[in-house]
């Protein structure tokens, strides 16, 4: 963790350790267990974690120091974009993220760095097309078809993103808002107005823990799919 600045994703970690030498047959699972229970480490975000030791220096990092509010949302949503670009990426899909956001970090890392595609595909007619290059990250399959819709949702009205999949309901894809636990209830009950009956049954609700751990675990399976 040193190497990384003071600060790693478990992924990170994975990369960096060499478990030639551990005598485990989970190494993975063992660094997860050891960063999340000793008092050496504390965590930044589900998945992003430090050391106590370089504390001060990780948070002046990434602002996080100052309590501003609004730096700290910013970090948690372009965190989150980030992993959902690599995760879509790990999947073998194109990703996009908004023109807006191609400059915001995950991490010390451009979100435009991570994203395979520079611009939104073509896919379907200008007004409905200018409301799909506004949503937070967005999976391609082979054939320039939307795959996957998600908007992270740390503070925001999850109204709005709900009305953007609702224009975009035509298309054979998944949507999915992805935020803290705490907001679970005011998806279901947003989600639960007659507006949006449409699109109800095909809208998900995934945590943030969810998506780290998910992050995780395919780099991890990606290590051991290569030993075999």
């Amino acid at each position: 963790m040193r190497q990384n600045g003071g600060y790693a994703t478990f992924r990170q970690l994975n990369e960096l350790v060499n478990f030639s030498i551990w005598k485990t047959k989970t190494p993975q699972a063992s660094v997860r267990r050891i960063v999340q229970q000793s008092d050496a480490f504390f965590r930044i975000q589900p998945g992003l974690w430090a050391l106590q030791e370089a504390k001060e220096i990780v948070l002046n990092k990434f602002q996080l120091k100052t309590q501003d509010k609004k730096i700290e949302e910013l970090f948690t949503h372009s965190y989150y974009q980030g992993l959902l670009i690599e995760i879509g990426n790990m999947k073998g899909l194109q990703t996009y993220v908004p023109a807006q956001d191609k400059n915001h970090l995950f991490l010390e890392k451009p979100l435009k760095e991570l994203a395979t595609i520079d611009k939104i595909y073509d896919f379907t007619y200008p007004d409905i097309l200018h409301r799909a290059t506004t949503v937070d990250v967005v999976w391609f399959n082979e054939r320039k078809l939307p795959h996957s819709f998600f908007e992270v949702e740390h503070t925001t009205d999850i109204k709005n993103s709900l009305s953007k999949f609702f224009e975009l309901q035509d298309y054979f894809a998944h949507f999915y808002i992805i935020a803290s636990e705490s907001r679970k209830k005011q998806f279901d009950s947003t989600i639960s107005m007659s507006l949006f009956n449409p699109i109800k049954k095909r809208v998900g609700f995934v945590n943030y823990e969810s998506i780290a751990n998910q992050y995780s675990k395919m780099f991890e399976l990606s290590k051991i799919e290569q030993l075999i």
